[in-house]
């Protein structure tokens, strides 16, 4: 990657993080509420029985609630496990939904883990993006997990990234390695950008 688009990424990372914590409870609520119903659209339009899922921290777009409801109807919810080799480990939902600090200090499930492999089978991909692009480009947080799992996958099921509203943006910067996502999902929206890739 060159240092020029490290730099454009850097920046608007940073930018990104400030606008989030300045959201007030109120609004995280609201986004989350929103984005609760709009998952569960999305799972009964692809009708789907399994997917992963990633835990919100508390500046994300809440997904928790959905999880927990998801796992309530009987849906399979895969949820991921940051390793040090940088590539995710899977573990499934549970009621109970024992949570643990995970690297990073993001929030990951504490049961038994799957390995890397087992979200080959799910349905639909649901990620944590901090901004997409119109072409359906994913700016991450840095660190790659995401990138490395869609791009190591044989068969890609529809990816979806949660952002808030103002974060579907025009372009991000992006090299060679980054994936692009299917579509978004915001707090009020859902919108497919490109077609899946099998």
């Amino acid at each position: 990657m060159s240092d020029a688009i490290a730099d454009q990424k850097r920046a608007l990372r940073a930018e990104l993080r400030e606008r989030r914590q300045l959201l007030s409870e109120q609004a995280r609520e609201a986004a989350a509420s929103g984005i609760h119903a709009q998952l569960d659209a999305l799972v009964a339009e692809h009708g789907a029985r399994s997917i992963s899922c990633f835990l919100s921290t508390t500046t994300e777009p809440g997904t928790r609630s959905f999880v927990t409801d998801a796992v309530a109807r009987g849906i399979r919810v895969l949820l991921p496990v940051t390793r040090t080799d940088g590539l995710l480990d899977w573990a499934v939902a549970t009621a109970e939904g024992d949570i643990a600090e995970g690297m990073y200090g993001l929030p990951e499930p504490a049961g038994e883990l799957l390995g890397p492999i087992a979200v080959n089978d799910v349905d639909l991909l649901v990620i944590p993006a901090a901004a997409v692009d119109g072409t359906g480009m994913r700016l991450g947080w840095g660190r790659g997990f995401f990138d490395k799992t869609l791009g190591s996958m044989e068969r890609r099921p529809p990816v979806y990234a949660v952002v808030y509203d103002s974060e579907l943006v025009d372009e991000v910067p992006s090299d060679i390695h980054d994936q692009r996502v299917t579509g978004v999902v915001t707090p009020t929206r859902t919108i497919t950008l490109a077609p899946a890739r099998r």
